[in-house]
């Protein structure tokens, strides 16, 4: 606590700027701690506050003009990378998805307060094809707001901060080992709730495209239902021929009223372990509904070279 304290004196608005970019990166750095203390520095020097809110906005930018960027070269490639490595992939996609439907270009502005959010939301947005002045405008909102209130946090209880800090640092070793052991505890919860997730998902079985198609050209009436968050204005690009929106953000019994009462559902999303797609078929299941899951989503069915059609 120290060092860091030491570092930030003499290295302020250096400090400031690696944070935010490192952390907004994806970085295990704890920037807006960064900020805090950007906004207990300024209350000794005049003009620091400014300054460090100019370099933590630009920071944030860049780092998310690189994700944006990234979203829109290599798509949801990008998203099953970042949700993999998550400490909850199952439904990464799924709730960002989700809070662009409901929110929009909101959810730029609100993301880099939502933990999870603020790393999936620039890509997402260029996976969703947002125009790039659109994205850059929105987000500079975004990256303004939260710099500027860490900041003012920071000034505003400079006292309380600074008392912080100095009880951390009497405490010394004990703190660290305090902080660790909520931090491991925390982790293990995570990843009790994340192997539960996963055994209650694999109940259900899985079709993979050649399967599904040999199931659509059989006897039987076959309905494939896609779950993919739809964000108004926005195209999903493509999609199965003939299949149906579920939005898993509302689901109702009415939203089943004209479907094929005798019809066998498979779902599909474009998610990690196909887990939205899972969580669709559980609900349906609910209803009394006879229902399977593709395997792999639509990425998978249009790499077998399957025929789709564009929404």
């Amino acid at each position: 606590m120290d060092l860091l304290t030491e570092l930030f004196a003499r290295h302020g608005l250096l400090t400031v700027a690696l944070a935010v970019l490192l952390g907004q990166i994806g970085a295990p750095l704890p920037s807006t701690p960064v900020l805090l203390l950007a906004g207990v520095e300024a209350g000794g020097r005049s003009g620091f506050a400014w300054q460090a809110f100019v370099v933590a906005t630009l920071s944030a930018q860049v780092a998310n003009g690189l994700w944006f960027w990234a979203g829109r070269r290599l798509g949801r490639r990008v998203l099953a990378t970042l949700c993999r490595i998550s400490i909850s992939p199952d439904s990464c996609v799924r709730q960002n998805e989700a809070s662009f439907a409901r929110r929009g270009v909101l959810t730029l502005v609100i993301a880099k307060f939502v933990p999870g959010l603020s790393i999936l939301a620039p890509p997402l947005a260029g996976t969703l094809g947002m125009r790039t002045g659109h994205f850059m405008a929105w987000n500079l909102v975004g990256s303004a707001l939260w710099t500027g209130s860490a900041i003012a946090v920071g000034r505003l209880f400079h006292t309380q901060i600074d008392a912080v800090l100095q009880a951390l640092s009497q405490l010394g070793g004990a703190a660290l080992v305090l902080a660790g052991a909520l931090l491991l505890a925390y982790l293990a919860w995570r990843l009790w709730r994340r192997a539960q997730v996963s055994r209650e998902l694999k109940r259900f079985d899985r079709l993979g495209p050649a399967e599904a198609l040999a199931l659509l050209d059989g006897q039987g009436e076959v309905l494939f239902v896609d779950v993919r968050a739809h964000t108004p204005g926005v195209s999903l690009g493509s999609r199965i021929p003939g299949a149906r929106h579920l939005d898993l953000g509302a689901l109702r019994q009415e939203a089943l009223a004209d479907w094929p009462p005798g019809a066998e559902l498979i779902t599909y999303c474009a998610c990690p372990n196909d887990a939205s797609a899972a969580r669709a078929a559980l609900w349906l299941r609910q209803q009394g509904r006879r229902v399977r899951v593709l395997r792999g989503g639509i990425d998978a069915w249009t790499q077998a070279g399957l025929h789709v059609e564009t929404v």
